[in-house]
């Protein structure tokens, strides 16, 4: 699955519905299917039901969605494999009108498919950041209503707090650590965590840095005050006074310039609603920069462990549908050459 990189080969290695299918049997059943109500490894294939098994012992069926964030779909297969490569391998990434075009689907099917395919980027397994790590916040602006260049809407702020780790070039690990306020030269960006928090608060701050960071990991941060309470790390403070905010702190401001002209050459700015989960497609992307065509693999791994998700629970609201009293149809009544109303035998009294 790795190997694949052109659209040639990943439209030969997934034609059509069977072989997705077998994919994503697979990667959820590796070391074979088994029930999920007894646990019982005794598969039978359904042919009344597209790709879905039955238990031998408790009869219990289970569909290759069920359970994942394809659960109940009704798109084919190939849609959702089409959209997760796009998205994934697409160095800028996709907005919902560009997915649109290229799968011919509806704005409001490509904007949930996006949405879906983005909650699915986090690794529950992932592990913190360690070793030498830069952390600091910025303010990026969003947009409320369609027009974001509009004078009479002008973009507000959020506040993002970002961690990278720095990395050796030559050796690709953490550089060793020098004492407080020298530099480290020869270096690159490694894995980025970031996240939107209200303010700069020091329970905001710490809490991001103690759900992100290793204990006892070296923290380069600026002069700012909320960090002086992060005792189970070791701080190296960079005070920003007369010069620029990248020289002390590079790795972690080149991603927050990164991120700001993604946001606005993709998305022409991003909206507070879902502004986490697009933090989360630029972090799977950036941290898989170099390894871009395994990109799918690991997406998929995870779409098919993550928890299914709903329109109503991505919006945020109640099912308007729930809990409505089903209609009732009312009898189909026979029609005859005299009318809806009057039977064969009723017709032939009256003459």
């Amino acid at each position: 699955m790795a190997k694949h990189r052109s659209l040639e080969e990943f439209k030969s290695l997934f034609p059509d519905e069977t072989s997705c299918a077998d994919f994503l049997a697979k990667r959820r059943w590796p070391e074979g299917w088994f029930c999920p109500a007894c646990g019982c490894m005794r598969p039978s294939k359904l042919s009344s039901r597209a790709f879905t098994y039955e238990c031998l012992d408790c009869r219990h069926q289970t569909s290759i969605t069920a359970g994942t964030v394809m659960h109940r779909s009704k798109l084919p297969l190939t849609t959702w494999f089409w959209a997760a490569h796009l998205m994934s391998s697409h160095s800028n990434g996709m907005s919902a009108l560009q997915l649109k075009a290229q799968l011919g689907v509806t704005y409001k099917t490509a904007w949930l498919l996006t949405q879906k395919v983005r909650r699915s980027m986090v690794d529950p397994d992932r592990t913190k950041l360690s070793g030498l790590v830069e952390v600091d916040q910025t303010e990026m602006p969003f947009r409320t209503k369609a027009a974001f260049f509009n004078d009479s809407d002008e973009p507000q702020k959020l506040l993002i707090i970002g961690a990278v780790e720095v990395i050796d070039k030559e050796t690709g690990n953490t550089p060793r650590i020098k004492r407080k306020g020298s530099m480290y030269h020869n270096t690159r960006a490694g894995r980025v965590r970031l996240a939107i928090i209200p303010n700069n608060s020091a329970a905001a701050i710490q809490g991001f840095v103690r759900a992100n960071v290793e204990p006892k990991a070296t923290l380069i941060t600026d002069g700012h005050k909320s960090y002086l309470g992060l005792t189970d790390y070791r701080h190296d403070r960079r005070v920003v006074t007369n010069i620029a905010g990248h020289i002390p702190l590079p790795w972690i401001h080149r991603v927050f310039s990164l991120l700001k002209r993604w946001s606005l050459g993709t998305y022409h700015g991003l909206r507070r609603k879902h502004v986490s989960t697009y933090l989360e497609e630029f972090v799977f992307r950036f941290n898989r920069r170099a390894h871009r065509k395994v990109s799918l693999d690991t997406l998929f791994k995870i779409v098919t462990s993550s928890e299914p998700q709903s329109y109503w629970d991505i919006i945020g609201r109640e099912n308007s549908r729930k809990g409505e009293p089903t209609k009732r149809r009312s009898p189909r009544r026979r029609k005859t050459a005299l009318g809806p109303r009057q039977d064969r035998h009723t017709a032939v009294d009256l003459a």
